[in-house]
């Protein structure tokens, strides 16, 4: 059996490294996992609890992918210390309307990469936040922070440092216990 796990960036910059990193856990998948990868954030209307009654289809999308994943993998960057707002704006849609939450319930691993020296530890820990209010079951450990970026990743933004190709195979591999625990979990309720 298949592990389908839906991937995507908080970053809409087409150089992104978080959108590069989302690419690296694609490759570095193991046998009988699928990453899908969304890039359609960035399409999605500001959340309004006006447009609930006739859900926009983007937001229809990308809840339909959410649900249908085994599980989630998201690399966000971090601005002002936070998320950046095109990531809270699409975990709002997705955890709306209240009580239908495509998260409730739902393995996530969260990572990130930035320039600074601190990774991304701010927003992932805020990340965390929200997806400990939706209910989501969240992967702890390893925490995958690619600091310093440009050296981490080549010209064409193919993550190139061996540490962090590690790292990411590590929560790749831990996103999928989460889900085969939670899988169980389901089977014995």
């Amino acid at each position: 059996m298949t592990t389908k796990i839906l991937a995507f960036s908080g970053a809409l910059r087409k150089a992104s490294t978080n959108t590069a990193l989302v690419r690296a856990a694609k490759q570095l998948a193991p046998e009988g996992v699928e990453i899908e990868i969304y890039d359609g954030i960035g399409q999605l209307p500001f959340f309004d609890q006006d447009l609930e009654a006739d859900v926009p289809a983007a937001v229809a999308e990308f809840r339909a992918k959410i649900a249908a994943a085994d599980g989630v993998l998201i690399a966000s960057p971090e601005y002002n210390y936070s998320i950046p707002g095109v990531l809270k704006n699409a975990l709002d849609w997705a955890s709306r309307p209240y009580g239908e939450s495509v998260l409730t319930g739902k393995p996530v691993a969260v990572m990130g990469a930035s320039g600074s020296g601190f990774g991304t530890v701010r927003a992932q820990n805020h990340l965390r936040d929200v997806f400990h209010w939706l209910d989501a079951k969240v992967v702890t450990k390893p925490e995958v922070h690619v600091g310093n970026n440009w050296e981490r990743f080549d010209g064409e933004g193919n993550l190139v440092d061996e540490t962090s190709r590690n790292l990411v195979a590590g929560l790749i591999a831990a996103l999928v216990v989460l889900i085969e625990e939670t899988e169980k979990v389901k089977a014995n309720a």
